[in-house]
């Protein structure tokens, strides 16, 4: 027996070898599998036995396979893409112009980690619904060069296990290159050696962060694993030696002098980079709407330390209680931001508007202003909202001026919207941390008259600007959203079908009216927050261009920014521009020097922007996380937010989202209806769908994986007004 198996073994080992050595011909071109049965002389009864060997082949990643079903040799087909792990040690690749990611199992990982670029070759044939799966044959450049994460020490040897959850290997550190870093630091460790199967990464400690219980050590270290840079450079800090204090008499020179206007800012509390202010008059039914930006760009000059440092930034990063910024402070909330009583420069754009809110006239023009008053949205709010008689009486020079900018605020929103634009009011995390950095109340952060105000002038004149610059035919960068994939928007006209309500799509595509449209149906209606995040993550993210793209979500043709230039690099750049055009200097070599550059500056934006909107949403989740730690066992509204085939989100009426896993759902097995979003009880029939609110128990919350999860307690009952009781089990658990 045991003769006939290696028999058999060794008769399909020299078949393989055959097709190998077949393919290493330098004439082999590659061939499908009937193709090389043909070539073999395979008769077809032995055809499905040939295709085994082939699989096998395959598996072993001697050879790989085309996407088109065509075989050779490993590297004639190996695929290049990004690796993105699961905490459990498999992973996928994401592969550029792919729909579906190529699964790589724990065993086919090589030496692979988070974020590598690799190349790899696929081991199946992508047919009958089987997705494909590939094994990772060489890692081409390296995500991870530092590793954020928490020391742990032995007698002999030390080790960082990452704040990463998809970084799954914990990184060797041999105590003499550890930094005398203690048990439970926050450290930056940098891989000197990536290992492989059977060996751990190494690596040394850079620096030390903190204790894990330091106050402010847990934000520092997500700013650091996402590479935002802390410190200005030595050539930074030297440059700034030169930047004065106050504005010269020189500076002045050939600018729109503005001080003796009425002028505001208009900030939340504990601004410090005030970069916008406003003026507002009126003659007749037309408004004259001053929007003036500080002029950053008269002290940041391009390719300066200064200019090189802002756009490796690309943005200011805000992280609940801390900012990091594009700019040092002495530019940043000194010289460049536009505080009361000060003279500063500005770039201004002034625009006519009619009582309609179309804009007639404009005009950009480099101006010096002084601010009167520095208010905040709350003092703003109660002025024409609660008509707090004490503000009214300590401001009552400008509020005049304030009523006025509510009226055309009105004005300018309604057109916006009565041309399509689409507004997503989500209530943002207000999150209120102790001296020691521990989170001690988290609340909805809703916008009022005041911020919508503010918005709705920023946009006016980002608008303009845009506009006015592509008239022109100069070289820009554009603020863009694309419209939405097809696919996506299909999918998602298709899901609020459950709930009632229709879209139309023509020729496959929507036009934003029709999402306005959906968003004022569903307003104060218990599914508005679900179906509004649905919408969003329908739709693509907008990014920086220098093609005029326009602004799905706007519904605007043209679109910039222009209106932050302290804490966004794009808005300095255009400045910059703007400021050549005036001054008569951008000729044919300037022009071509844009026209080079942009599309970098445009990138480097964009990515920056991703970066620091990563990193201040792994902030908010795990001050979530370290909220709701302490109140375990305690008892919450909340409204179910997601459903999937492991379980329901739900998300409480402090912006709070948690899971209830279906294991935890007990008294019945629960199925999950893609098509109708809902988990379906096997036994009983009960129904959990999207939008139904719920009363949940807190039952975990992991800092590490910043996952709290939930059990559900009892559910409401729309009929009877009131909370069901779910069962004993909770019930006992709650008291």
């Amino acid at each position: 027996m045991k003769e006939e198996l290696q028999s058999e073994i060794d008769v399909i080992e020299r078949r393989k070898k055959m097709i190998l050595e077949f393919m290493e011909e330098k004439a082999y071109v590659p061939m499908k599998a009937k193709e090389l049965a043909s070539v073999f002389q395979v008769p077809k009864q032995m055809r499905r036995e040939f295709t085994k060997i082939l699989d096998e082949l395959l598996e072993e990643g001697r050879i790989s396979i085309s996407s088109r079903g065509k075989y050779g040799l490993t590297e004639a087909f190996a695929i290049s893409g990004t690796l993105e792990t699961n905490p459990r040690g498999f992973g996928f690749v994401k592969i550029e112009g792919r729909e579906e990611d190529v699964f790589i199992s724990a065993d086919d990982m090589k030496d692979a980690l988070q974020g590598d670029k690799v190349l790899i070759v696929l081991k199946n044939r992508e047919q009958d619904g089987k997705k494909a799966e590939g094994k990772i044959i060489r890692v081409l450049k390296r995500g991870y060069t530092d590793v954020i994460g928490t020391f742990h020490k032995n007698k002999t040897f030390g080790f960082v296990v990452p704040d990463n959850p998809k970084i799954t290997r914990d990184i060797f550190v041999p105590l003499e290159k550890s930094l005398c870093a203690r048990n439970g630091e926050k450290v930056s460790v940098h891989i000197t050696s990536y290992g492989d199967a059977r060996k751990k990464p190494e690596g040394k400690i850079r620096e030390i962060l903190g204790h894990v219980n330091d106050p402010g050590t847990d934000i520092l270290s997500i700013a650091k694993s996402y590479e935002i840079p802390m410190r200005f450079s030595a050539d930074v800090e030297k440059e700034l030696e030169s930047i004065p204090d106050d504005i010269s008499e020189e500076s002045l020179d050939g600018r729109l002098d503005i001080r003796d206007w009425q002028t505001v800012t208009i900030d939340g509390e504990d601004a410090k980079d005030l970069d916008d202010a406003i003026t507002l008059t009126k003659e007749g039914d037309n408004y004259c709407l001053g929007v003036h930006i500080a002029d950053v760009t008269h002290y940041v000059k391009e390719g300066s330390a200064l200019d090189i440092e802002a756009l490796k930034r690309g943005t200011s990063v805000y992280l609940i209680d801390r900012v990091i910024p594009m700019l040092p402070q002495k530019l940043s909330n000194g010289i460049c931001s536009l505080n009361a009583g000060t003279d500063r420069l500005a770039l201004s754009c002034i625009m006519e508007i009619d009582s309609k809110g179309t804009i007639l006239n404009h005009k950009i023009v480099e101006t010096v202003l002084r601010v009167d008053r520095r208010m905040s949205y709350t003092a703003v709010k109660k002025i024409l909202v609660d008509h707090d008689k004490e503000l009214m009486e300590e401001y009552h020079e400008f509020v005049p001026m304030f009523q006025r900018m509510e009226e055309l605020s009105g004005i300018l929103r309604k057109k916006r919207f009565s041309r399509g634009a689409i507004d997503f009011d989500f209530p943002e995390s207000k999150i209120v941390l102790n001296e020691k950095g521990r989170p001690v109340e988290i609340k909805p952060y809703e916008r009022n008259v005041a911020t919508k105000l503010i918005e709705d002038f920023m946009l006016a004149a980002n608008e303009t600007v845009a506009e006015d610059y592509y008239w022109q035919e100069l070289p820009f960068l554009y603020r863009v959203h694309e419209n939405p994939d097809e696919e996506k928007m299909a999918k998602f006209a298709a899901f609020i079908n459950n709930f009632g309500y229709t879209l139309h799509l023509t020729n496959r595509e929507i036009h934003p009216k029709e999402l306005a449209k959906l968003l004022e149906k569903i307003d104060n209606t218990p599914n508005e927050p679900l179906i509004s995040r649905l919408m969003l993550r329908s739709m693509k993210q907008a990014k920086y261009s220098t093609e005029s793209l326009g602004h799905f979500g706007l519904s605007a043709r043209y679109y910039c920014h222009f209106t932050s230039p302290i804490r966004r690099y794009p808005d300095l750049q255009i400045h910059r521009i703007i400021k050549e055009n005036l001054h008569g200097c951008l000729d044919e070599s300037k022009v071509k020097h844009f026209d080079h550059i942009l599309p970098e500056v445009a990138k480097q934006s964009s990515q920056t922007e991703r970066r620091a909107e990563e990193a201040e949403r792994e902030v908010i989740k795990l001050k979530k996380v370290q909220y709701m730690r302490k109140h375990i066992g305690e008892l919450f509204d909340g409204v179910i937010s997601g459903i999937t085939a492991y379980g329901m989100y739900v998300e409480l009426d402090n912006t709070v989202e948690g899971l209830v896993h279906v294991s935890s759902m007990e008294g019945d097995y629960y199925r999950f209806l893609e098509d109708e979003y809902c988990l379906v009880g096997e036994m009983t029939g009960k129904t959990y769908k999207l939008g139904e609110r719920v009363k949940i128990m807190v039952d975990g919350a992991d800092p590490l994986m910043k996952t709290i999860d939930f059990v559900l307690y009892d559910r409401y009952d729309e009929e009877e007004e009131e909370f069901l009781n779910y069962g004993s089990r909770h019930e006992i658990n709650c008291k």
